[in-house]
């Protein structure tokens, strides 16, 4: 069998699959896209206004997106600030094109 033909392995296609699981959702894709385009830290509240859904929801999402590490928690005190993980940003489209059937590209961006 060519390399052409072969599937990913299975840890990789598992953390893969992770990835757009915790993105099968619209709100957790408002969350992304505005922790993305805001390039700073937001409390809950904030979150909670601009996608308009209720507080434990977001926090749920949250969790979700922590797990996954699209979004990075910071502890202030009793505040936690979430933020976009560039990193992880940055590894998603990278995946997307090897699921399918794109060539990895030459260096594989670190996630």
């Amino acid at each position: 069998m060519n390399e052409g033909t072969t599937p990913l392995d299975r840890a990789t296609a598992a953390e893969y699959a992770s990835w757009f699981k915790a993105l099968a959702d619209a709100t957790r894709i408002q969350i992304v896209t505005l922790l993305a385009r805001a390039q700073r830290p937001m409390a809950v509240k904030e979150i909670v206004e601009a996608v308009e859904v209720g507080q434990s929801t977001v926090s749920a999402h949250l969790k979700v997106l922590a797990e996954v590490r699209f979004v990075l928690v910071e502890h202030r005190g009793t505040a936690s600030l979430y933020r976009i993980n560039g990193a992880c940003v940055e590894c998603f489209p990278t995946a997307a094109d090897v699921v399918m059937g794109r060539p990895v590209p030459d260096p594989v961006p670190p996630c």
